[in-house]
Order: structure tokens, then C-alpha cells, then sequence
């Protein structure tokens, strides 16, 4: 194929997806970043980023830098962002190929795609009954003065809730966290926190009543059983990943890289549950506009 629409195409403009297309663009590869939202959507959500090196307050803080970085680089004419839906990648002998939900194709040497992961809702896991309505919302958007002096259960121990509580320390909220085996390792950043209760679980039952909600828990193994009514309930069972249609993904829906075409690279929250940190985007999307980079090049590995 003779020609591309740029050297390399960037799905998803979040934490993995900016380092990769700011990394393109200072070694003068025509970038494209496509994202269906605004630079950094999830991170202006995050209260609080103490793990994160650089000083950065708050996740939109972080995601108002990023904005700035690339229309740092659209000013230096190697980038260009583009408002869009990516709906389906491809890999070819030739190319990679991006289609957008307005009907174009984009096409380049390699695709770099950054979609990072969306929130798990109840109809997502085995481990929670409920009722298909939207009175569940994400811990993560919640705002103290809606949680403040009720009794609330949170249904998961993912990492969004030890965020929340450094977001707002002085928040005097009680929260009963409900939570299966596969959350256990993620609990002890928050187990000396006051304010929350742990209940490793094998079964929660969500039902609406007039005073709010209705809870019931099975323990591990079947062992014990509870059951009483809270206010609220939040979820904060985790992600799953935003695959896009041309990806290979493995049972867990993530999609591992070496088993990716060789023009379609994988970086960031995509790639794995374990690792899913904003630093370790950021330094895996640099890492994947190398891989191209280099090839381009004919630099030895």
C-alpha cells in the first residue's frame, strides 16, 4: 500500500494512549489520536492520585496535563486528534486499518489501541443477585454529602474505593464492603480505614424495600449467612476491558499482546486486571509507539 493517513494511529486517549501518541509525535511520526470522548474521560473521576509520580492532585488534574500535551504537539503539526468512535481494527500484510462509527477507514503502518477497560455493573459477575435497574451507581462517583449519615453497602473491594476514601478523608461515611475471594488481595490498602467494614462473601442478594435496600450475603464455602437493610448501595466490583472488534482476547476478555496481529499493538489497562496502574500506562504506551518505531527504522532488537 503507498499511502497511509498517518505513521501511526492511537485508539483511546487516556493515560497509555497520550504517552503513546506525545512519544510518536517527538520522534516526528504523524500521529493520529481517534477518542469517542474528551482526553482523559475515566481519570476526571479520580479523586485522589498519590500513587502517581509527578505531583498531580487529583485525576483531573493529571487528565487537563494530558489535554495540554497534546495540543502541545497538534501546535508542533505532527498530531492531530480526531472526535470519533473506533468501532473495528484490522491487521494486514500491508497495513492496519482503523473504521470509525462516521464510516471511515483509517489506515497506517501500526495501531497502537489504548481503550483502557469500563466498569463491571451486577449483571457482570456470578457472585451478585440483583434486580436490571440504574439505583446502583459507582462508588467512584459518588459525592459525600449523598453518603454522609446513611448506611451503605458497596458491593466489591476494587481499588476505586481505597481512592475514594484518600480523596476524602475527612468524609464521615460508614461503608459495609461486600467483597469475593478475587478482591481479597486488593483490601489491605484499606483495612486499618475506620470507616469501612469488610465481609469476604461467596453470594450477595440486592432487593429493594421501602427503607432502602435489602441485603443478604452467603459466606465463604456457603458458611453463615446475613441479612439487613442499608440506604445505599454502590458498586465496586472492578472493569472489564473496552475490546474493540479485531482484537484477540483471551478468556478474560483482556487481549494479550504477542497474541495480537503484528501492526495492532495493545497498551495500558488492556492488556491485563493485575497491572492496571495510571503509571504503568503511561509507561507501557510509550513502549508499545517503540515497537513500530524501531522496525521503521531497522533498528536491532
Amino acid at each position: 500500500m503507498g499511502t497511509y493517513d498517518a505513521d501511526l494511529l492511537v485508539i483511546g486517549a487516556g493515560p497509555a494512549g497520550v504517552a503513546a501518541a506525545v512519544m510518536a509525535s517527538s520522534l516526528r511520526m504523524k500521529t493520529v489520536v481517534v477518542e469517542a470522548e474528551q482526553v482523559g474521560a475515566k481519570l476526571r473521576a479520580i479523586g485522589a492520585l498519590d500513587n502517581v509520580p509527578g505531583g498531580w492532585a487529583t485525576g483531573a488534574a493529571l487528565a487537563e496535563a494530558l489535554a495540554s500535551d497534546l495540543t502541545r504537539h497538534q501546535e508542533l503539526g505532527r498530531l492531530s486528534v480526531l472526535s470519533d468512535r473506533a468501532v473495528r481494527v484490522a491487521g494486514h500484510d500491508d497495513r492496519a486499518e482503523v473504521a470509525l462509527d462516521d464510516g471511515r477507514v483509517l489506515t497506517a503502518p501500526a495501531i497502537v489501541v489504548a481503550t483502557g477497560v469500563t466498569a463491571l455493573t451486577p449483571g457482570d459477575v456470578a457472585w451478585i443477585e440483583a434486580p436490571k435497574s440504574r439505583w446502583m451507581p459507582p462508588l467512584w462517583r459518588a459525592a459525600t454529602e449523598d453518603l454522609e449519615g446513611h448506611r451503605v453497602a458497596v458491593l466489591g473491594a476494587d481499588r476505586s474505593l481505597g481512592t475514594w476514601l484518600r480523596a476524602h478523608p475527612q468524609a464521615t461515611v460508614y461503608f459495609h464492603v461486600l467483597y469475593p475471594e478475587a478482591d481479597r488481595y486488593k483490601t489491605d490498602e484499606v483495612a486499618d480505614d475506620q470507616r469501612i467494614h469488610l465481609d469476604l462473601v461467596d453470594y450477595v442478594a440486592v432487593a429493594p424495600v421501602q427503607d432502602g435496600f435489602r441485603i443478604s450475603t452467603r459466606g465463604p464455602g456457603g458458611v453463615g449467612s446475613h441479612t439487613f437493610v442499608v440506604d445505599a448501595v454502590l458498586s465496586n466490583m472492578g472493569s472489564k476491558p473496552a475490546a474493540l472488534p479485531g482484537l484477540i482476547t483471551g478468556t478474560d476478555g483482556y487481549c494479550p499482546p504477542d497474541e495480537q496481529h503484528p501492526r495492532i499493538l495493545v497498551a495500558g489497562d488492556l492488556k491485563s486486571a493485575r497491572m492496571q496502574r495510571i503509571a504503568v500506562a503511561m509507561g507501557d504506551g510509550g513502549r508499545a509507539t517503540l515497537i513500530p518505531y524501531y522496525k521503521a527504522n531497522a533498528v536491532p532488537s
